[in-house]
């Protein structure tokens, strides 16, 4: 995800979400914190839109992160909350992300908690690292049969200062998923992400084969090929 400032588009509002619930929940909901924003390329971006107004804000992230990430910026996906402790990303059940009972489907709503999860660690992830999904576990109980759903995912502070001092690191993020318009006690779905992180010096060795590690498996290879087709964008 690097050159995220010159990938923003030049005008950040040009087709935004047209429907943004009220966070006023989520917001009463958010861990607190002690700890300062560490300086990188997704805090920096933060500092800039700080005072904005929150709807304004919210559709400029999304429109701006949307770029960096394309294929997550054609899902509709709308970066409600994006601080350092917790982000809320939502979906509304429209069409073009419904499978063949008018449910979201299951790809969309994994992409929804992929997203919030990977955009809290990169939040909290010193510059000279690296971050990769290492594997994740989706179970659904029940459809989401209408309306916006959305993905929480949050880190304490003691969470936070562990990956500020672990250069070499996995962590499973916690996330939680919403049916904000069903009246059901029972959670539609449960999620699990694991993210990893290494040192960018480390991912430029093993592309050089001088890493300590050449014996790594197929499935970090891969994840190694991932990263540098997302930077190479």
């Amino acid at each position: 995800m690097s050159g995220l400032f010159k990938k923003l588009p030049n005008k950040l509002i040009d087709k935004l979400p047209t429907k943004i619930s009220d966070t006023s929940r989520m917001q009463e909901d958010k861990p607190s914190s002690t700890l300062k924003p560490i300086n990188n390329q997704f805090t920096k971006l933060l500092s800039i839109t700080k005072y904005l107004p929150a709807t304004a804000r919210s559709k400029i992230l999304s429109k701006a992160f949307g770029k960096v990430v394309p294929y997550v910026g054609t899902t509709g996906i709308c970066y409600e909350t994006v601080e350092p402790n917790q982000v809320v990303v939502s979906l509304d059940n429209d069409k073009a992300v419904q499978n063949h009972i008018g449910s979201i489907h299951a790809v969309a709503i994994t992409l929804l908690a992929e997203t919030a999860t990977g955009f809290i660690l990169g939040l909290n992830l010193p510059s000279d690292r690296i971050l990769l999904i290492k594997s994740y576990s989706v179970n659904f109980y029940r459809p989401i049969k209408k309306g916006q759903i959305a993905a929480v995912a949050s880190l304490s502070d003691e969470q936070r200062q562990h990956i500020l001092d672990t250069p070499k690191g996995e962590m499973i993020i916690p996330c939680v998923i919403e049916d904000r318009e069903s009246a059901s006690s029972r959670d539609p779905i449960t999620v699990e992400m694991m993210w990893a992180w290494i040192p960018k010096s480390e991912l430029e060795a093993r592309r050089q084969g001088k890493g300590d590690n050449l014996s790594d498996t197929d499935q970090d290879k891969q994840a190694t090929d991932t990263i540098k087709a997302t930077e190479d964008e």
